[in-house]
C-alpha cells in the first residue's frame, strides 16, 4: 500500500501482456547446525535458511511420562492404626498407674485419719478414767436416806 492507502495496481496498457517469470524450483539444501559446547546452558540450535536467513532457537526435549511410584508392601493406614494401638497401651499403663498411686494415696489418708481418731479417743479416755487422787463430782452419802415419793430426805 502507497502513504495515500490505495492499493499498488500495475498500470497496463494497451496490446500490453505481462507475462509471469516462472521461479527456479527450490532444491532443498540441508540447514548447517552451529554446534553449541555442552553445559554452557540450554540447548540452542540454529538453522540457516537456503535464502541466508538464519533461525535460532531452543531445543525442545520431548515430555518424559512420570515414572510408576511402587506401593509399599503394607498401607499407610495399618501403619497408623498399628502406632495408634501402641500409643493407646501406653497411655492405659500410665492411668493403670495412676489409679494404683491415687488407691495408695487413698488408703493412706484413711489410716491416717483413723490413726488420729484412736489417739485422740485414748487421750479422751485417759482424762476420763485418770486416777490422780481428784475425782470430778459430789459425794452423797444416802444410808440414812428416807424416800417418800420418789424424793429423799436427808
Amino acid at each position: 500500500m502507497y502513504p495515500d492507502h490505495t492499493p499498488h495496481v500495475p498500470v497496463q496498457r494497451p496490446g500490453e501482456v505481462h507475462q509471469p517469470t516462472p521461479l527456479p524450483p527450490a532444491v532443498p539444501v540441508p540447514a548447517p547446525v552451529v554446534p553449541v559446547q555442552p553445559g554452557s546452558g540450554p540447548a540452542v540450535a540454529s538453522i540457516v535458511l537456503p535464502d541466508g536467513r538464519v533461525i535460532t532457537g531452543y531445543v525442545i526435549n520431548p515430555a518424559q511420562p512420570e515414572p510408576l511410584v511402587a506401593k509399599p508392601a503394607v498401607s499407610r493406614t495399618a501403619v497408623n492404626v498399628a502406632l495408634g494401638g501402641v500409643g493407646f497401651l501406653a497411655v492405659c499403663g500410665g492411668l493403670i498407674l495412676l489409679t494404683s498411686f491415687i488407691a495408695a494415696l487413698t488408703a493412706f489418708i484413711t489410716q491416717l485419719i483413723i490413726l488420729a481418731a484412736v489417739i485422740f479417743g485414748g487421750w479422751i479416755a485417759v482424762q476420763l478414767f485418770s486416777t490422780n487422787g481428784h475425782q470430778g463430782g459430789t459425794t452423797v452419802n444416802i444410808r440414812r436416806a428416807v424416800i417418800k415419793r420418789n424424793h429423799f430426805h436427808g
